[in-house]
């Protein structure tokens, strides 16, 4: 029995230490604690600019492979990772939900675009 206690602690705990090590994840988290609805991607769908910029990403991702565009694209987003998560930090640090909200929609863009990145940098 204790062992089986054990088992299903040491499991929360790890899915809890998972969570809180991404930023992305942290902040979904930090807003259901608050009772903020989840986040949807639709929520930064205003910002047309930021659209353009993930959509120019998209294309740069679909062309045929090239190592140093890859890169350039895996450098972006990586420096747009951090400067989100900083406003994202800030937002919470300032109480303001929805603009924490609307950052983390935003990280959920860039999260997909690493994600399709590592798909495209694995051999096939």
């Amino acid at each position: 029995e204790e062992q089986y206690y054990s088992e299903q602690h040491s499991s929360l705990i790890n899915k809890a230490y998972q969570t809180l090590l991404n930023p992305l994840s942290r902040g979904l988290y930090l807003l259901e604690l608050n009772g903020v609805e989840p986040v949807q991607e639709t929520d930064c769908d205003a910002d047309s600019v930021f659209l353009m910029e993930i959509m120019e990403i998209n294309e740069k991702l679909a062309e045929p492979k090239n190592e140093a565009i890859l890169e350039d694209i895996e450098t972006l987003i990586k420096v747009k990772q951090e400067e989100l998560t900083k406003e994202l930090t800030a937002a919470f640090e300032r109480a303001d939900l929805q603009e924490a909200k609307k950052l983390l929609a935003k990280m959920k863009y860039f999260a997909n675009l690493e994600d399709k990145l590592k798909n495209k940098k694995i051999p096939s």
